[in-house]
């Protein structure tokens, strides 16, 4: 039935997007991130609905949308680098076989990230794609989040919709995923057009924030304890009772300690200890090899080039004897460690080129919601009283990535991709509504000017000469 459901679900998706081809671009979006044909076992695997849903929401978008205010901002073009650059290293890359593999799946979230702003022109469709993504995570989330309250996580133990450690269902990722999705359901809730926000909007928005604040709990992923404190941190630039914010939080956390299991404390309690954590010191030991890899390949060795290190690192090795316990330090060799760092991997990968494009993609980004957020902060009266806001829920979800991507690979992530379409597409709208008004405005003074003129040439008195 579940296989049934989906594939008959998938089919009302795509069979809508005749009338309104938009809803292409939405239906990829929910198969990419909740990948169906993996939850099913006979009628969705069958048909390449990803392949159907991707090359119909550029039909769509070809045919139907209008291409005269289309704007192609630099961002996009750092993006088109990324994606040539990328193209490159795989055809050289130290492991040819698996390069092609990853391959596979990033160029699609590279074009799709790229497509994306062209369809995103009105608040109505950006807000349709904010509310699709919140969705779809919201699905595996909830998921998630009632096993966990129900006593079924833990590290490695958490089963979500499909058995396959990879893209969003790694748990590290849901985690990061999850808290930075947080500050777009607050925005849901506060300024949601195709959803009214009425109290049983805020209702499920609240509840759906607390299973995403399950979710580092269920995984025990160390990653997502850090991007809740540092969204904590971020809102208060927003909060405006800041002593209650603080102690709010002060007092969630402790009303929460008693419920949390002891295995998660003891996964926690290995952050500031990484000598005495092997996946830790893994990561230390691959970064260092990293950099001195790239020193000698500054245009990087291709996706998975991790798999050539080969390093030796120095772990604890307790004996208990009876009462005693003793600790002997003994060295371990490792090889093919994975990054375990968006940073190291898109430096190993695509060398200094790549690495640099890839950041200056998310500082720009950074930056323009910024920009954004103070423009339109102080118009909570005006039509444009939702940019600011959103412009800020964008902003803290990037930087909550680039936290929880400094301790996971995920480079390439294709929900993060779909951050980073949204910011340049509510870039480019501001920047047309501005442009639109400049213009009104100056045809407005040029109105008011001839009229001016008109007045004062009607109001001369005229001279008469008299005949000789």
């Amino acid at each position: 039935m579940i296989d049934l459901a989906l594939f008959a679900f998938v089919m009302a998706f795509l069979a809508l997007g005749i009338a309104r081809p938009f809803l292409w671009v939405l239906a990829y979006i929910y198969i990419d991130i909740l990948a169906p044909q993996k939850i099913g076992w006979t009628l969705t695997p069958a048909l390449p609905i990803s392949l159907i849903a991707f090359c119909a929401a550029f039909a769509g978008w070809l045919l139907t949308d209008p291409k005269n205010e289309t704007r192609f901002h630099y961002r996009q073009g750092l993006m088109v680098f990324l994606l040539l650059y990328c193209f490159a290293t795989t055809q050289t890359a130290d492991f040819p076989v698996e390069a092609a593999t990853k391959w596979e799946w990033v160029w699609k979230a590279l074009v799709f990230a790229i497509f994306l702003p062209f369809t995103l022109t009105t608040r109505t469709r950006i807000e349709a794609v904010i509310l699709t993504i919140v969705l779809t995570v919201g699905a595996i989330v909830i998921s998630a989040g009632m096993k966990t309250a129900l006593g079924g996580g833990g590290y490695g133990s958490l089963y979500f919709f499909v058995n396959d450690n990879s893209n969003i269902y790694e748990s590290s990722t849901l985690a990061t995923v999850a808290i930075g999705m947080t500050p777009l359901i607050a925005w849901l809730m506060k300024y949601g057009r195709v959803f009214p926000p009425d109290w049983r909007v805020k209702l499920f928005g609240v509840c759906l924030i607390f299973a995403c604040l399950l979710i580092p709990v269920g995984t025990e992923a160390r990653t997502g304890l850090l991007c809740i404190a540092v969204l904590g941190v971020l809102l208060l630039r927003t909060v405006k009772n800041r002593i209650a914010y603080i102690a709010g939080a002060a007092a969630l956390g402790l009303v929460a300690l008693p419920f949390l299991p002891a295995s998660y404390w003891e996964r926690m309690s290995t952050i500031t200890e990484h000598g005495g954590d092997q996946s830790a010191s893994t990561r230390v030991a691959v970064w260092e090899w990293t950099i001195d890899y790239v020193s000698e390949n500054p245009f990087g060795g291709g996706f998975d080039a991790y798999r050539g290190n080969s390093f030796k690192y120095i772990m604890p090795e307790r004996t208990e004897e009876g009462s005693s316990v003793s600790v002997e330090y003994v060295e371990v060799e490792d090889k093919g460690r994975a990054y375990h760092s968006s940073y190291f991997e898109l430096l190993g990968e695509q060398g200094y080129p790549g690495f640099i494009a890839w950041i200056m993609l998310q500082l720009t980004g950074l930056w323009q919601m910024e920009r954004l957020r103070r423009r339109y902060r102080t118009r909570d009266g005006s039509e444009e009283r939702w940019i600011g806001p959103l412009a800020a829920g964008l902003q803290n979800a990037h930087i909550v990535y680039l936290v929880g991507a400094a301790f996971q690979g995920i480079g390439y992530q294709p929900v993060v991709f779909l951050f980073l379409g949204l910011q340049i597409a509510l870039w480019t709208y501001c920047a047309k509504r501005e442009s639109l008004a400049s213009d009104d405005s100056s045809e407005r003074s040029r109105t008011r000017r001839k009229r001016r003129g008109a007045r004062t040439s009607s109001s001369k008195p005229v001279r008469e000469t008299a005949m000789p």
